[in-house]
């Protein structure tokens, strides 16, 4: 783990209670630390809820759910914030308190907002995925700042030198978009010498889980591994999809990319590491053939982040 380096979207932060919660870093470290509740895929194992419980007495809104063992977390961040430490400093000092050896990085120190547009108006994304449910119709997605946003330290750094970068299998709208949102992001992973290998969260027609195949259809790409490929045009090297998608093969060649179909369904420890295998002997395959052809553009024009400026 000591050799992992994890670039995490910031995109779904929000200031709940008062509190800086930041649900993809918090995930991820609680994952890594051996907290996570697996049942929920969010929050630590085994927490309560009596503040929660406690707090609708007073009229706050309750429906995003924290447990108590989990708000300890937001409350020291937010200290640490106020005090004038930057969110990858805090989050560094977290997860070396947790006894993570991975380094888990912020995509920016900035903070960006993701935002869904639907027939109601703009609202947050995760008023729309855990307030709503994700049922709304979705017209747009965009990343907002009020600051000029920028990579965190040592980001770029990490994928100039990566042997391996895995983009993984989660939302390419919203949780993979966002960083690539962030001004020289784009460019640095089409120019990395790393082999750059994707995992697809489409199987068939449909997203395993979350709105993603919903908020590629409105982003305007078609919902199946090779809409995701379309996603990441210019990036990869690999793409790893689920096996009943082996009939796209000759279409994700015509892109240039090298597919390998598997079981990508982690119903169990044994299936994920089967899955992560497979990324890694992917992407071992590639290094030697690292395509020369990618552009270093920006990308498209619907992952920028608007700042007040524009």
């Amino acid at each position: 783990q000591d050799q992992i380096a994890i670039i995490v979207n910031t995109g779904d932060d929000l200031d709940w209670w008062g509190l800086r919660v930041c649900p993809d870093i918090d995930t991820i470290t609680y994952c890594l630390s051996g907290l996570l509740d697996e049942s929920r895929g969010w929050g630590v194992a085994d927490d309560r809820f009596t503040c929660l419980e406690q707090i609708r007495h007073f009229g706050e809104p309750a429906w995003f759910q924290l447990g108590d063992r989990d708000l300890a977390l937001h409350l020291h961040r937010t200290r640490l914030l106020r005090e004038g430490n930057t969110l990858t400093e805090v989050t560094r000092r977290i997860a070396e308190h947790l006894g993570v050896k991975a380094l888990v990085f912020p995509m920016s120190d900035q903070p960006v907002r993701t935002m869904i547009t639907t027939p109601d108006g703009a609202c947050s994304f995760q008023e729309f995925f855990v307030r709503d449910r994700f049922e709304p119709e979705v017209t747009a997605v965009d990343y907002r700042s009020d600051d000029d946003v920028c990579p965190g330290p040592r980001v770029l750094e990490i994928l100039a030198s990566a042997q391996t970068v895995i983009v993984a299998p989660s939302n390419p709208i919203t949780s993979i978009g966002p960083i690539l949102a962030v001004p020289g992001l784009r460019r640095a992973l089409a120019s990395t010498d790393a082999s750059v290998v994707a995992v697809s969260p489409i199987v068939g027609n449909a997203a395993v889980s979350g709105p993603a195949g919903k908020l590629m259809r409105t982003s305007g790409f078609e919902v199946s591994p090779l809409g995701v490929a379309k996603v990441y045009e210019n990036l990869l090297d690999g793409l790893v999809a689920d096996q009943q998608d082996v009939g796209l093969q000759e279409r994700c060649d015509a892109l240039g990319i090298s597919v390998c179909f598997t079981d990508t369904i982690m119903g169990n420890a044994t299936a994920a590491e089967r899955l992560a295998r497979a990324v890694l002997d992917q992407a071992k395959g590639n290094r030697n053939e690292r395509r020369s052809t990618h552009a270093p553009a920006e990308g498209l024009t619907a992952m920028r982040i608007e700042t007040k400026s524009d």
